[in-house]
């Protein structure tokens, strides 16, 4: 009964087979390459990888030319073949167009996951192969594809970044407790376990940017650092509408890339690592939020709280993901959680924690 279960399964095809390990070490990526895609690369010849590569962090080298330079034998690359996850590139920006090194080695037939939607791109990078002589195979596992590129592609398309809505809430559905409970010193109230704290610094290192409101940083003063995991901190983005945040406050150390978006600026507060947008808060928060950042070249942003930020994100409509832990804590009263509806793609348990993991579909 087992045997005739596998046996149904569908076998990759050679081209996929090489495309997956492509979607394998393209995730090297994450966290260091944007506002570039994380590309994957891989070059094969007779059967064997002879190379292969993904995107340097933002400002080095694409995927395609850490796979060609991986390469002992360059001549064997006009024999080969080369898979990459997304179009390569055919116009010159921090680097040279990919297209144009994969034409100049002669490699002769390239194996493409995703058509690349950028206006510099969306198709002249398949345009240029093909006149310079390669067979261009285009589609494959591009499912698998998209979802990986869904940050790139998420800017690219819809024109803003990728939106990740995080919280922790209690076993009875409250995310912080009365003001009147806090003491004295604002410090996070911890709702879940050093597990769960652990694994939220490793997505914090995964996206461009993280953002809160003003209530979160008077409440809490948060580093929102990666202090808890190896990878680099996020660009901090701050909603502070009346610029209520002091510089006692660990938001203005200048320590980290931080992005006020207020009503007004106040010169006086500015620091090197510190910049001010102004926007409305009468209308349209998210959105006016996401054409800033869209402004400012951020493809990703992870959204931290508190209850009233991430609920102005979930009435507009404007996230793709949430991820939501339940701890085993009762606070019998408090701030609620934010009220949402979106299609549960994963349960996992957390040493005692339940994390869902939801998709806006």
């Amino acid at each position: 009964m087992l045997s005739n279960k596998l046996q149904s399964k569908p076998m990759l095809s050679e081209d996929e087979g090489y495309m997956l390990r492509c979607l394998e070490i393209a995730k090297n990526g994450l966290g260091t390459t944007a506002p570039n895609p994380m590309v994957g690369a891989v070059i094969v010849y007779n059967n064997k990888i002879i190379g292969e590569g993904f995107t340097s962090p933002y400002g080095g080298s694409h995927a395609e030319v850490n796979a060609i330079n991986s390469v002992t034998d360059k001549a064997l690359l006009k024999k080969a073949t080369i898979y990459v996850t997304l179009e390569p590139c055919s116009h010159h920006g921090k680097t040279p167009p990919c297209a144009d090194l994969i034409a100049k080695h002669g490699i002769p037939r390239v194996v493409i996951g995703l058509m690349d939607p950028h206006t510099k791109v969306a198709g002249k990078g398949i345009a240029k192969l093909k006149n310079a002589g390669s067979e261009v195979v285009t589609g494959v596992l591009e499912a698998q594809c998209q979802a990986h590129h869904r940050r790139f592609l998420t800017f690219q398309e819809k024109k803003r970044p990728y939106i990740i809505l995080k919280w922790a809430q209690t076993a009875d559905g409250f995310i912080a407790p009365t003001k009147d409970e806090r003491v004295e010193i604002p410090e996070p109230y911890w709702i879940t376990n050093a597990y769960s704290r652990q694994l939220v610094h490793k997505w914090r290192s995964e996206e461009q940017s993280i953002l809160v409101g003003t209530n979160t940083v008077l409440e809490d003063n948060p580093k929102l650092d990666v202090r808890l995991f190896t990878g680099k901190n996020p660009i901090r983005i701050i909603l502070d509408r009346k610029l209520k945040i002091t510089t006692d406050y660990h938001m203005l150390d200048g320590s980290i890339p931080t992005l006020i978006l207020t009503e007004t600026v106040n010169k006086q507060l500015q620091k090197d690592a510190i910049e001010y947008g102004v926007i409305s808060f009468n209308i349209d928060l998210a959105k006016q939020i996401c054409g800033k950042l869209h402004q400012k070249n951020i493809t990703s942003v992870f959204v931290e709280g508190g209850s009233k930020t991430l609920q102005t994100f979930i009435d507009s409509g404007l996230w793709d993901e949430a991820r939501v832990f339940t701890g085993s804590t009762y606070f019998n009263n408090g701030v609620s959680a934010p009220k949402f509806k979106g299609k549960i793609n994963e349960t996992k348990s957390i040493g005692g924690d339940t994390l869902n993991v939801y998709t806006n579909d």
